[in-house]
């Protein structure tokens, strides 16, 4: 993490596995922030909306009322909006998008503040990363007939992650001061 001090805040953003917002916690403590992917969370709404109401022009009208009150911090009215419609617990868990949804959100308050990172301008959602991955890393390092030495892929991934982040020239001039 270059550049990373004392007083940084760090963003992430992820798909709500637990494994991952447990790690940039303990990596990152009070550092960090952890923010469940919206656009991720909009597919659980979606498959819960889709079970509520039985048209796709109201399900659409669902899904858009509870992403307003997501992104004000009214998480909690979500939850209770799909309260009113989990299923019965005899319902098999893969027959149950609202009651999935529900869990899935309620785990996952605290990681639900898309509200502040909008205020931040900061992303809400991963797939600017993901979209980033396939040209950044893939367009370099999986072209024809190329092989790398893990070793020197990471190199090679270091050099194309300065050019994309505008860091070229300040990542030339520290290294020359390095070799110095």
């Amino acid at each position: 993490m270059a550049g990373f001090g004392k007083h940084t805040h760090l963003h992430a953003v992820g798909d709500g596995a637990s494994f991952i917002a447990a790690q940039v916690e303990g990596r990152l403590g009070t550092h960090g922030r952890y923010l469940v992917d919206f656009y991720h969370v909009c597919d659980y709404l979606s498959a819960a909306a889709k079970a509520i109401r039985s048209d796709e022009k109201s399900a659409a009208e669902g899904v858009d009322t509870q992403k307003d009150r997501l992104k004000s911090r009214r998480a909690s009215e979500v939850l209770q909006a799909l309260q009113a419609h989990l299923e019965p617990t005899a319902v098999q868990e893969t027959d149950a998008p609202v009651r999935r949804c529900h869990r899935y959100l309620s785990h996952r308050m605290h990681q639900l503040d898309y509200q502040e990172a909008i205020a931040r301008d900061l992303p809400i959602g991963s797939g600017e990363i993901e979209s980033a991955h396939r040209y950044i890393v893939q367009q370099r390092l999986k072209r024809p007939g190329a092989w790398w030495r893990a070793a020197n892929a990471e190199h090679m991934l270091a050099l194309r992650l300065n050019r994309a982040n505008n860091q070229w020239r300040a990542y030339w001039a520290r290294d020359s001061k390095l070799a110095a």
